[in-house]
This record gives structure tokens, C-alpha cells and sequence, in this order.
């Protein structure tokens, strides 16, 4: 999670994928990195040649991935070491495959073209002209780490039926953590799908359930533009999403947008909304909310319906299932506005029965209804890299395009309405007993007279470190409680979780024992601090 400078690691430039464009600006070269499989735009002034730069590499890098990537290095140019000139656009595979017609003619057109683009775990073959070089590429650290477990799961091209393997030809973006958190922030990166969606930004990802297996089993990875974060000066990424309204990654949408709610979520979703362009008119219970986006270029709506009325897409996010229907079927609410093409596009993390009941409501006026809870917290939510589990209406789904890549790093289609709910309830269920678990933890770490640092350090080093767990520890050691995520909102979601399991006759003692905790806290008055609170119901 800490940022800075990010060590020089060696690569080799390839040619892209036809249908990747070249970025704006200084002159640059697709680099295939050696021992991680990912793919970079990198700028001429930021390419070292390989050899003179070697020692330095290996004083500066220690790791273990380093020493494989140089051993992957130096194998490729044992196999490559007097061929440049006669096949200078192929890799080492390709080769065999064309020099050898006996071993490879029976390969098919589909497998030529997975073999070209498909990177996953692979070498990135360059299909272009030009002399390979080998270099080593000096870097910044960026902030984002795009998700790729799903991806793993056999992307698939959009619109076509799943067929086997070797018709994939989704070039794989470039997904791997350690890559993605050494970017430049002045990278730009390409486009990794052949048919992108509109108004695509190549590194914002779309997960989209298989239209002919168990969204379980395979989801269709389409990559949109990452939004790197530059905070070398203790800046906030707000800055970083600007960078790619310049670059053109994302054209906002023309339809206008309504938002209603605004939030510790909804306040940095507005933000960027309007950072990127969009026409948007803001609501909020406490209308004073309201000025700062007033200031910013927002219109002001005097009534949930009035907004509705007079946008295209209304989304909404607010704090609780009463919440949510009281803003939909309150006086002046959302269903007053809703005609037929009317869009509502609800944000809350809510139960299931809620928002089927809303999308029920919504879709009987001739509206068209989507259900996208996000994951997060305050400061995701400011730097535009929230998670957005959506369901319901495909085609509005997909409308929401330049909204959802403003706001997010990643969204997932989980298909009919009720789905999104359950999938965000579960995983705030987890998140929720792991504070708790975290807090109960660091207490015991106290009374029994260890060190509540030397635990982190150790926790850190470990394989449960992450952003997540240094942060609610900092917050707790700092004694810092300042809302990321509200304890209240936290203890609601555990709350419905449960309920959820009791549902489908489904045990959940973890969550049932973190509920207690939680509503305890709540109780010693710490319902408006961060979740991370939770550690002052341990306190004896």
C-alpha cells in the first residue's frame, strides 16, 4: 500500500494487437514485462537497454520474482540469440510453428490467433515488424490493482457463444498486482478486448456472467482504461482521475444523470461523475450537501421526483432499506417521476426482498430498473475505484457505462434483480467479521501484554497483509475513528446477512458472533465512527 519509487524491471518490446491504439503524446513502445506477463505503453525516455543496465537491476532487486524474470530474460535470449534478423516479429513458439510445418499444421486458425493474443501465463507474442529489444523499465508505483481472480475464469468475446478454447481471443489485460501497483502514473495503457465497449476506458473491468453457463463458472472479462494514482506528494487521486478524462479514455455519457443521496459514497461518486464530464443534478435530504456539487458544475433538484423527471438515469444511494422505499415510494419520490425509458439506478446496499420490491414498483410505470450496490469506503469512493456489483437490466447496465468507469475500477453483472444484494451483503458479512476478528485480536494482543505494533508488523508480513487490515489497525493504534465506513452501516449489513441466511436455513455463527460486537460498540455510542471502532467493545 506505501508509494514511491518502484525499481527498474526488465522487458521487451513487442507489437501490440491490432485493435490496440496507440496512446497520445511522447513516442512510446509496447513492452511485454519478463516473469509476471504483463503488458505496458511505456515511453521512449523510461527504456534502458538490458545489458548495460543489468547489475544495476540486480544490486537494486533482491526478489525472488525479480531473479526469475532475469532468468527469463536471459533463457529468451538463448533461444533467440542469432534469429532477430531472419523472424524479428515472432516469439521463439511462433517460430517453431512457421519453420516447422510438419509439427504444426494441424493447428487451427483459432488456436494461431489465442496463442497471439492470450497472456495468461504465457510469453505476450509481438506480431508486428521491428527488432525486438530487451530492456528494463523504471517506475512509479501506482495505487490501483485491477481484480484478476475472475478473469481467470475463461473470458469470453461479448456476443458470442462459448466455444472451446482455442476460439478465446481476448488478449489479456494486464491484471497481475505486483505490475499494476508499479505503474508509471504517466502511463497510458491500451485497450485489451477486441470488441471494447463504448465509451471504453481499457482498464476499467467488466465482468459479465456467461450467457450459457453458471455466472459461477465463467464470467466475460471485458477491460476498461485504470485510473492511476500519483501520490508521490501526498496528493489526493481525484488528480489521477482527471489524467484520464485528458487522455479522451472516457467519453461521458450524453444522457443527463440525477443523484440522490450524497453521502460518505455518494459525495466522492457525484465528484467524479462531474470530473468526468457528465451532465448531472445532485438531491439530498439536507439540502446544504448539495452546494459544494453546486459549486462544481451540478444542477440542484428540489424533489427525488423533480430529478427523476428531468434525467435520463437516476442513481440513488442512501443508507438503509427504509431508506431506499421511503425515497421511492415517499411523497414527491422517485416512482412520482418514473414514465416509460425513465432509468433508476439504485446504490444502497440493501436485503434482496427490498430491492425486488422496488424494481417491481419502477418497472410497472414502464421505468427501467438496475440494482448496483458498490464496495468500498469513503476514500474508494473519492478516488473513483469502487467496486459495483450491478444486476437487473442489461441494457440500462451497460447505458451506465462512463458513469460506472468514473466511479469505479470494476463492476460485475450478476444478472437478475436480488443477485447484486446478496453478493454485497456477503461480502460485507465477511469484511465485517474480519474487523471484528481484527479488533479482538489487537485487545488480547494488549491485555496479555504484547506489543499492538509488533502484531500488525507481524500480520503485515503475513499473508493475510493487506490495505484493509493496515489501515483498520492504524486507525485503531492512532486511536483514529474518523468514518471510512460507519460502524452503524457496517452492523446493519452483518444484520441482513444474517437474515439472509436464516432465509435459506443457512448457519452464520461468525457473523452472528460479529453482530454482537458491533452492537455493543453501538451501544457505547460509536454507531457514527469508522468500523473499525468495533475495537471499543473490547475495551474493558
Amino acid at each position: 500500500g506505501k508509494l514511491g519509487r518502484y525499481p527498474p524491471w526488465p522487458g521487451k518490446i513487442v507489437n501490440p494487437p491490432k485493435d490496440l491504439k496507440k496512446p497520445r503524446g511522447k513516442k512510446c513502445f509496447f513492452v511485454k514485462f519478463f516473469g509476471t506477463e504483463d503488458h505496458a505503453w511505456i515511453k521512449v525516455e523510461q527504456l534502458k537497454p538490458y545489458h548495460p543496465h543489468k547489475e544495476e537491476m540486480i544490486k537494486i532487486n533482491k526478489g525472488k520474482r525479480f531473479q526469475q524474470a532475469v532468468d527469463a530474460v536471459e533463457e529468451f535470449l538463448r533461444k533467440t540469440k542469432g534469429k532477430d534478423q531472419a523472424s524479428s516479429h515472432n516469439s521463439n513458439e511462433e517460430k517453431n510453428r512457421r519453420n516447422s510445418s510438419e509439427e504444426r499444421s494441424k493447428q487451427s486458425a483459432g488456436e494461431e490467433k489465442r496463442k497471439a493474443s492470450l497472456s495468461e501465463g504465457k510469453v505476450k507474442k509481438g506480431t508486428g515488424e521491428g527488432k525486438k529489444r530487451v530492456s528494463s523499465v523504471s517506475s512509479e508505483r501506482g495505487s490501483k490493482s485491477p481484480l484478476k481472480r475472475a478473469q481467470d475464469q475463461s473470458p469470453r468475446k461479448r456476443g458470442r457463444p462459448p466455444k472451446d478454447e482455442k476460439d478465446l481471443t481476448i488478449p489479456e489485460p494486464s491484471t497481475v498486482k505486483r505490475m499494476m501497483t508499479g505503474t508509471v502514473a504517466g502511463f497510458k495503457w491500451p485497450p485489451s478486448v477486441s470488441e471494447p465497449v463504448k465509451h471504453s476506458d481499457p482498464h476499467f473491468h467488466h465482468f459479465l456472467p456467461s450467457q450459457t453457463e453458471k455466472p459461477a463458472v465463467c464470467y466475460q472479462a471485458i477491460t476498461k482504461k485504470l485510473k492511476v494514482c500519483e501520490e508521490e506528494t501526498g496528493s489526493t487521486s481525484i488528480q489521477a482521475a482527471d489524467s484520464t478524462a485528458v487522455n479522451g479514455s472516457i467519453t461521458p455519457t450524453d444522457k443527463k444523470i440525477g443523484f440522490l443521496g450524497l453521502g460518505l459514497m455518494g459525495s466522492g461518486i457525484v465528484s467524479n461523475l462531474l470530473k468526468m464530464g457528465h451532465t448531472v443534478t445532485v438531491w439530498n435530504r439536507t439540502a446544504e450537501k448539495c452546494d459544494l456539487f453546486i459549486q462544481e458544475g451540478a444542477r440542484l433538484g428540489r424533489t427525488p421526483a423533480e430529478v427523476v423527471s428531468t434525467c435520463d438515469i437516476t442513481f440513488a444511494c442512501v443508507s438503509d432499506p427504509k431508506a431506499a422505499k421511503d425515497l421511492v415510494l415517499g411523497p414527491s419520490g422517485v416512482l412520482q417521476g418514473i414514465r416509460p425509458g425513465k432509468c433508476y439506478v439504485d446504490m444502497s446496499t440493501v436485503d434482496a426482498d427490498t430491492v425486488t420490491e422496488l424494481a417491481q414498483v419502477i418497472v410497472s410505470r414502464g421505468g427501467r430498473f438496475l440494482e448496483a450496490p458498490v464496495s468500498g469506503n469513503q476514500q474508494l469512493s473519492n478516488d473513483g475505484m469502487l467496486v459495483i456489483l450491478a444486476a437487473g437490466d442489461r441494457g440500462l447496465y451497460e447505458d451506465c457505462s462512463s458513469c460506472f468507469q468514473a466511479m469505479g475500477k470494476t463492476s460485475f453483472f450478476l444478472g437478475e434483480v436480488g443477485n447484486a444484494a446478496k453478493m454485497m451483503l456477503i461480502v460485507n458479512m465477511v469484511q465485517g467479521s474480519f474487523m471484528a476478528t481484527i479488533a479482538e485480536g489487537l485487545t488480547l494482543a494488549q491485555v496479555t501484554g504484547q506489543s499492538q505494533q509488533t502484531l500488525l508488523d507481524i500480520l503485515n508480513q503475513g499473508q493475510l497483509a493487506s490495505i484493509f487490515l493496515d489501515q483498520k489497525c492504524q486507525n485503531i493504534l492512532q486511536g483514529n475513528f474518523k468514518p471510512d465506513f460507519y460502524l452503524k452501516y457496517i452492523q446493519k449489513d452483518l444484520r441482513l446477512a444474517i437474515a439472509l441466511g436464516d432465509s435459506v436455513n443457512h448457519p452464520t455463527p461468525m457473523a452472528a458472533a460479529a453482530n454482537e460486537v458491533y452492537k455493543r460498540a453501538k451501544a457505547l455510542d460509536q454507531s457514527d465512527n469508522d468500523m473499525s471502532a468495533v475495537y471499543r467493545a473490547y475495551i474493558h
